[in-house]
Order: C-alpha cells, then structure tokens, then sequence
C-alpha cells in the first residue's frame, strides 16, 4: 500500500512540475541545465501566422521559422519579415516584450492577381448597401426595354458556375428610364431609391424592393420623409454604436471625430480630426501584447486617422481626406489612388499596390469573404462599356 501512495505522490509531483515548465515557457523562461547548473533567461513570443500559411518568417533578415509558429526571443525591437513565392513580402518592426506573447497575422497579396469578367452588358453607377454584401447598378445596352434596368449583384452568394449568374433585375425600363437611374441604398438594405432626371429637369425618384421584382413606387412627392426617415436610422445605428463606448470615448468622438466608417466587426473607427487636439489615454493601465507601431495621439485637423477601440491605439493614416474604405476582414484599408488601388493594414503599415490600370473612378469594392476586389473598368478600350471585373487576392 505504502509503494502505491508512492508512485502516487510522485507521479501527482511529476505531473505539477511538467505542468509549471509549460507555464513558464509560455511566459518565455528559457531554461538552461548545461555544466552541472541551472540558468533562467526570460524571453517573450512572437506568434505569427500568415494567409496563405507556410511562408517564411526572417528575423532581422536571417530567415528563423515558418508561419503559424511561435518564436521566443530576447526583448527589444526586430525587424520582421514574411515572404512566400508568389505573393507580395510583409515587412514590420515588432517589439518583443519579457513574458508577453506578441501576435503578427500578415495577409499575403498575390503578385499576379487573376482578373475575372462578372458582367458584360456594361454597367453604370455600381453602389455598394450597407453590409458591404450586394452591389446595385444599371445596364442600359440591350435592344429590347425589359432587359435594361436596376440589377443586383449578391456578392454572398456561392454560384454554382459562374460569378454572372449572381446578378439578378429589379427594375426594367418599360415604366421609365430605370437605366439611367442614380441608385442609393436604404440603411437596412432592404430598399433602393433610383432617381430618374428628367427631360425638364424635373427628377423622378422610385422606391424599389431590393430583395424581389414588383412595381416601383413613385416616392417624388413624398421623398423628404424618406430621407428623413433613412436618416434618422442611421443616426440611431450611429448613436446605439457610440453609446456602446466608454463616456470618455464617446464625448471625444463627438467633439473631435468625424466619423467616416466603421470597421465590419465594429471595433474600429476611420476618420476625420475635425479639429486639432490631444487624444487622452481611455484605457489604464496600457494593454500588453498590442500593435507595436507607432500611434499618433496628436490630431491635425483634416487629417485621417483610424482609432482601434479594443486596444485604445491610434493611427494616423494621411494628412487629407482621400478615397479610403474598410477591407472586409477588418484588418486592412483599400486606398484609391493615382489610378491604382492598395491595400494596406489598419495602422498604414504594408500599403501594396494590388492593381494598376485603367478603372472608372473610385469604384472599387471588397468581396465579402475577402477573396477579391470588384472594380469598374472597359480595360483600357474607350469603344466599349466599362463592366465588373473581380481582382483574385488567393
């Protein structure tokens, strides 16, 4: 009896001090038993992990690891890159911290993105609803007037052949000129207005159904109390979301921010310093283990800034206002310029050129599972139509 108690006890210790090792290395204890003594470093983590995974992670240019590791180090600042063929490097200066676990995830872009037709009946004035999911737009170039029209596309759709058949019409132009309509979405996205000029300029505006085909309501002489009331929904939407925030927080947005948008999972704001300013710290004592860029608490009036409400970290973007939307995975900005479109991660860091080329405006868009952009192009040939376009980012 007395040898089982034992085993027992001293399996029971065995089991405590394995147990108390795996602690202390998660904490980043490095133990040493050379020479007959034993010597106790204390490192932190880097836990890296990447899309698409496997690539390689380089310390300091020496390459260490592969993604979805973790690497201890000694503390103090690195540079760390990530590189797979056939994708875009990812570059950054992480600081390691003793006993803390620093966390990169670093979305890798292809260098040579496949591009993929979505219409080819030519496609005016594309805009994007509230939950970034559908897409609404016009066609006018087919012969007969029951094909040009309003269509949707439903970017949450899996089509089973081909991404064309995701377009459905709500809208035709046997009533009136649906086709040369300017469309904009209600704040639930369950409602378009398409308002029509007229040869008088006397506009003519509709309220159409965005989910099923039925007539278009004439909503002209009632339009100021549709817009009021689309307007109201989305100041309670806006209120509901500040409100969720520390009272600190919510008497600074509104006093210094303008608020641009919110990240999808709603735990980031991008916008405007509507006045020049110090943005306090809200949260004490400082997080461990957050982004270790730079922030910018000093706002400059006009400048663009993204806030992460989470880690209560500031970023500052650019200096003035200019075409910039919310990736979908919540992580990233795509940024409209000088005819190319870039990606870069939330705090400015990594901007890469995903494409450059011909496309109309600024409409550029994000698939919902982050797999691609869509934009609006004729690819450089003014004899056709400009048409949908999908930009492969796996």
């Amino acid at each position: 009896m007395s040898k089982q108690i034992i085993i027992y006890i001293s399996t029971f210790i065995l089991l405590v001090l394995v147990t108390l090792l795996v602690i202390f290395y998660g904490k980043g204890y490095i133990f040493n038993f050379q020479q007959g003594k034993i010597e106790i470093s204390v490192n932190g983590l880097l836990a890296a992990t990447s899309q698409p995974d496997g690539a390689g992670i380089y310390i300091n240019d020496h390459l260490t690891s592969a993604t979805n590791n973790t690497i201890s180090l000694s503390p103090g600042e690195y540079d760390v890159k990530i590189v797979k063929d056939g994708y875009f490097p990812w570059r950054k200066k992480i600081k390691i911290e003793k006993e803390v676990v620093s966390s990169i995830y670093a979305l890798l872009f292809p260098t040579a993105p496949r591009l993929e037709s979505i219409t080819d009946t030519g496609v005016s004035n594309p805009t994007i609803d509230p939950s970034r999911t559908k897409l609404a737009y016009t066609v006018s170039s087919f012969d007969t007037l029951r094909k040009n029209g309003v269509y949707i596309l439903d970017m949450g759709l899996r089509p089973i052949l081909t991404l064309q058949s995701s377009s459905s019409q709500i809208a035709d132009d046997t009533s009136d000129s649906f086709s040369k309509a300017l469309l904009s979405w209600s704040p639930d996205a369950e409602e378009l207005l398409a308002t029509i000029s007229g040869e008088t300029n006397m506009n003519t505006t509709y309220l159409l159904k965005a989910n099923f085909n039925e007539n278009p309501q004439d909503v002209t002489q009632t339009l100021d109390a549709v817009a009021s009331s689309w307007e109201k929904e989305k100041k309670d939407r806006e209120t509901a979301q500040i409100a969720s925030l520390k009272p600190r927080l919510r008497n600074l947005i509104r006093q210094d921010f303008k608020i641009l948008s919110w990240s999808l999972d709603e735990t980031k704001i991008l916008y405007i310093a509507t006045s020049s300013a110090n943005l306090p710290i809200i949260i004490t004592p400082r997080l461990i283990g957050t982004n270790s860029t730079p922030e910018e608490r000093t706002l400059n009036k006009g400048a663009i800034y993204v806030y992460d409400i989470k880690e209560d970290r500031n970023y500052k973007i650019f200096e003035n206002e200019l075409s910039i939307k919310w990736f979908t995975d919540s992580k990233h900005l795509i940024y409209v310029n000088d005819r190319k479109i870039d990606i870069m991660e939330y705090d400015g860091q990594n901007k890469t050129t995903i494409y450059a080329g011909p496309f109309v405006d600024d409409y550029v868009f994000a698939w919902p599972d982050g797999g691609k952009l869509v934009m609006l192009t004729n690819l450089g040939n003014l004899d056709i139509a400009p048409n949908l376009y999908t930009i492969s980012l796996k």
